[in-house]
Formats: C-alpha cells, sequence, structure tokens
C-alpha cells in the first residue's frame, strides 16, 4: 500500500473512517481495563468485553453520556449516527448500530484530534456507570 505523506484534514475524513478508528480505541479501553481490575480466562474476558463493546453495549453508553457530551461532540455523534451503512448487526436493531456508529465516530474523532485525555474522560464515566448485568433492552 501506498502512503500519503500528507496527512488527511480530520473534517475531511468521513464518520466511518472515524469510527474505524474509535471501535478500535474503544475495544483497547475495555480489555485493558478487564485485565487490570479481573482474573478470567480469554473466554470469560471475551465475553465480559461484548457487553461493552457490542451495538448494544454502544447504544448504552451513549445514553450515559449524551448529557456530558459538548456540542462539539454531539455533532460527531450526530454525524456517525447518520453515516449509510451497507449492514447492521444481527444481534442489534438498526437504531442500536447507527447510535454505536455514532459512538466510535465520535471516539475516533477524539483520539485523532488529539484529546485523548476527554476519551479517557468518557470511558471512566462509562466504566463507573454502567452495568454489564443489566439486562438487555
Amino acid at each position: 500500500m501506498q502512503t500519503n505523506e500528507t496527512p488527511v484534514d480530520i473534517r475531511e475524513q468521513s464518520p466511518l473512517s472515524l469510527a474505524f478508528v474509535g471501535d478500535s480505541v474503544y475495544e483497547l479501553l475495555v480489555r485493558a481495563r478487564l485485565v487490570k481490575y479481573h482474573r478470567l480466562a480469554p473466554g470469560r474476558l471475551h465475553a465480559a468485553a461484548v457487553r461493552y463493546v457490542s451495538a448494544v453495549g454502544q447504544f448504552r453508553a451513549v445514553a450515559l453520556l449524551e448529557e456530558k457530551l459538548t456540542d462539539a461532540e454531539k455533532d460527531q455523534l450526530r454525524r456517525g449516527k447518520n453515516a449509510s451503512k451497507a449492514t447492521v448487526a444481527k444481534h442489534a436493531t438498526p437504531e442500536e448500530y447507527r447510535c454505536s456508529t455514532g459512538f466510535e465516530a465520535l471516539l475516533g474523532w477524539l483520539y485523532l484530534t488529539g484529546q485523548t485525555d476527554r476519551v479517557q474522560e468518557l470511558f471512566d464515566f462509562i466504566w463507573e456507570n454502567f452495568d454489564p448485568a443489566a439486562p438487555e433492552p
């Protein structure tokens, strides 16, 4: 793959490109936190992580966060929600899936704009307030 040495303006990136990065950011944060505070076998670690990183889990995380977001963050969340996707997760509604894409786009935007402290702040809030044992909606 040939690389371009000139960075692309973040404002020109599609929400789906931002979600591509945000998905990895959130997955890494969840996995690292689980390993840091729990002694679980790999299969159980994966099962625990899925409660957070699934479309349904991310939908629930957004419900916790929405009032905490700045206007710029809400704009990124909305852009991601409105991005067209060809597929939908088999265990999520279209609304949950669009919302999770918005959440991932928000995290990708924050990460790529160097706002890693804000990423951590939002993640810590989710971790403290999210109940992975709660029944899914």
